[in-house]
């Protein structure tokens, strides 16, 4: 098959899958991103007025309603100040610049897995100037070892919490508290990539605002896990929030009217953050009988990383190759309506594919024998391994 007849043929399977996933009664969640744009604007419409006054002018180059969310945020956080941005991506690279003007250091310190290193066309190094270097590739945060006998100085440490190319892995507080201290000794500033931070209070057993006490700025996304249309906070110590906004306005992201990305993002907090610790703990469940499903099943190698999710997020392993399970999961969907994994697979090494699996406000309704059920029937569309 051609390459191009191969991205078509993933093209089809992927809007199948949509589709099988909008007319399915079960899954484990529902991505909104993956709405229409009707349903995108009724969901706002529902929520914004139990969020927002409404009848409040609208806002003009980031004031009004923008410095609601940012003070919003700032106050969850416990940081003087909060910064909205349009993208992670910018946020960050902010964030990093003005570290290294205040340490005179542009190198970063990061995991090989980081978003930046991965997800990002070498944004650091082309357009911030700065420098980044590898901590670790290991599927795990850094250790505090590895930061403090580390041969190279460096101005910044950058901790994506959960690491997501890793399985949305997490360090223990000790492990994380230790990093932290590591870091300070080489007189570094830490940075914390929490663009999913908002899922990590369950594992941590802190607060949100115990959590960025650790790190001098910390990032945030608002669609990752709030739902939220896009857009991002940066929040840290008010004089370094007041020149990052100097250099947001240089990157471009003085956008003129961005109510509708910060009303969806006021209406994730009030509505889908409280309810990340209910989603992480029952992950937990139905990772536990994915588990306990493939074994049953009789499928070797079938693997779930981490074995207890460390957020509402995880991956399952299958000694397949990729379209193999992919198909198997789209035709389980259209055959029964139960999707059970919403998402596409991707390829781990020869004859091994793995998936990430979220549990939503969806998922709560599954029991773990409804788990088991689905991977039984799941695995009878599936070639002998």
């Amino acid at each position: 098959m051609t390459d191009t007849a191969e991205q078509d043929q993933r093209r089809a399977r992927y809007e199948r899958r949509v589709a099988a996933s909008k007319r399915a009664r079960r899954v484990l969640w529902r991505a909104p991103f993956e709405g229409t744009i009707r349903e995108r604007l009724d969901w706002l419409a529902r929520t914004a007025p139990e969020v927002h006054d409404l009848d409040e002018r609208v806002d003009m180059y980031g004031d009004r309603i923008v410095g609601t969310l940012e003070d919003r945020v700032a106050a969850l956080l416990g940081t003087e100040a909060a910064a909205f941005f349009p993208t992670g991506t910018m946020a960050q690279q902010v964030a990093l610049r003005c570290w290294a003007a205040r340490t005179g250091d542009p190198t970063v310190a990061l995991h090989g897995l980081a978003h930046p290193e991965v997800h990002e066309r070498n944004a650091f190094s082309q357009v911030s100037g700065l420098r980044p270097v590898r901590v670790t590739s290991e599927p795990r945060l850094p250790t505090a070892a590895e930061i403090r006998d580390f041969d190279e100085p460096f101005g910044a440490l950058m901790l994506e919490l959960p690491l997501r190319d890793a399985g949305y892995v997490l360090p223990s507080w000790e492990e994380l508290t230790e990093v932290v201290e590591a870091a300070r000794e080489r007189d570094a500033v830490v940075h914390f990539d929490g663009a999913r931070l908002w899922e990590c209070t369950e594992h941590f057993g802190r607060s949100l605002e115990e959590i960025a006490a650790l790190a001098d700025t910390v990032y945030l996304s608002f669609y990752k896990s709030l739902g939220g249309f896009g857009g991002a906070a940066l929040a840290g110590p008010k004089t370094l929030i007041e020149e990052a906004k100097a250099w947001r306005h240089r990157y471009g992201g003085m956008i003129f009217q961005q109510f509708p990305t910060v009303l969806s993002a006021l209406a994730g907090l009030d509505t889908e953050l409280p309810r990340l610790p209910g989603y992480v703990r029952h992950a937990r469940v139905v990772a536990a009988a994915l588990r306990e499903g493939f074994a049953e099943a009789g499928v070797p190698g079938a693997r779930v990383h981490p074995a207890v999710p460390h957020t509402h997020e995880f991956r399952v392993w299958l000694p397949y190759a990729p379209d193999v399970p992919a198909e198997a999961a789209v035709r389980q969907a259209e055959e029964t309506s139960v999707l059970l994994f919403a998402r596409a697979w991707d390829h781990g090494g020869p004859d091994l594919a793995f998936t990430e699996v979220t549990v939503g406000a969806q998922g709560l309704e599954w029991t773990a024998d409804d788990v088991r059920a689905a991977v039984a029937d799941f695995v009878t569309r599936l070639p002998a391994p």
